[in-house]
């Protein structure tokens, strides 16, 4: 019986010490997984957290031993895939989500393969580009995916899988979101990293086309998240809907922010109006129609005239 506690104990220890990461870096993920079920909600905390990590050794931590701790935290992942235990918290509460909903390395190598590149490559053609969003972002969105199918996975189920165009779907969603970073913090990559993502795109080249060209090529990964929709559980759905609501939000206000405006600050979504965005998409999916904007919440600024297609 003690064995069974300190074993259940390390568990929620290492699903709170999740928790505590994704509620220091990120109040949108944050808001958009209360809408999820417990279990799903711990299963992306668990997530999210493994990848910050990461994110965190290439991008804060940097210089000559960056390599070799990124190298050790994959290895970290791959010994407790096997084992089901790590004595890193962190890495312990994924891999206990990832051996039950079935992530494997079909997600994991590319995402370290494309953290690894944030080591070497600072300049991105078209070739490189694509191959770090796949490892960055839509394998992320991949994570997600099996966590919405499998987070009430009982033991000796199969692992649901995904129809094609839902998979697409969780891959345009996280590729949507990766490049919408790319392109908020265009500025602070270039200049603090060294680092330009789009490629032939540098803060001096970000002109207003490039600035729709980039907008319009966001929005047709957002349409392909947002067609494949149906497709998921009714509470992932909700969850999903609002962080593509907030998508709309930012979208709109990156259309009407003048390119050297956009360098020189980070566009944000406002805490006020995300919980009303939140509320909506509950409302959306509980009267199975768009519903109305919450009273007081701001609509979202006039779009510039341009080309651009919206989703």
């Amino acid at each position: 019986m003690a064995a069974t506690t300190g074993a259940r104990l390390y568990d929620l220890t290492a699903a709170r010490a999740s928790r505590a990461v994704l509620q220091g870096y990120s109040t949108s993920f944050g808001l958009g997984t209360r809408l999820l079920g417990p279990r799903a909600r711990t299963d992306i905390e668990a997530v999210y957290a493994l990848v910050r990590i990461a994110d965190e050794i290439v991008d804060t931590r940097g210089g000559d031993d960056a390599g070799p701790m990124l190298d050790e935290l994959e290895q970290q992942v791959a010994r407790a895939l096997t084992s089901g235990w790590s004595t890193n918290l962190v890495v312990h509460a994924f891999a206990r989500t990832a051996r039950r909903v079935g992530i494997g390395p079909a997600e994991i190598d590319p995402f370290f393969a494309s953290m690894r590149m944030d080591l070497t490559v600072r300049v991105h053609d078209q070739e490189s580009y694509e191959r770090y969003v796949h490892g960055s972002a839509e394998v992320v969105g991949l994570m997600c995916l099996a966590v919405f199918l499998n987070a009430d996975r009982r033991p000796g189920e199969p692992v649901r899988r995904a129809p094609a165009d839902v998979a697409d779907g969780a891959r345009a969603l996280g590729a949507a979101f990766q490049k919408v970073n790319f392109l908020r913090d265009l500025g602070e990559d270039h200049d603090g990293l060294g680092r330009s993502y789009f490629p032939g795109v540098t803060p001096q080249d970000l002109d207003q086309p490039t600035l729709d060209r980039l907008l319009a090529e966001i929005d047709g990964d957002v349409a392909r998240a947002r067609a494949a929709m149906p497709g998921l559980p009714r509470r992932a759905r909700v969850a999903v809907g609002a962080t593509l609501g907030l998508y709309d939000r930012l979208a709109a206000e990156l259309a009407v922010t003048p390119p050297a405006e956009l360098l020189a600050r980070r566009v944000r979504v406002g805490t006020p109006a995300k919980v009303a965005v939140l509320a909506r998409s509950v409302l959306t999916e509980a009267r199975g129609r768009p519903a109305p904007l919450p009273a007081g919440e701001r609509t979202p600024p006039p779009a510039r005239p341009t080309t651009r297609v919206r989703a």
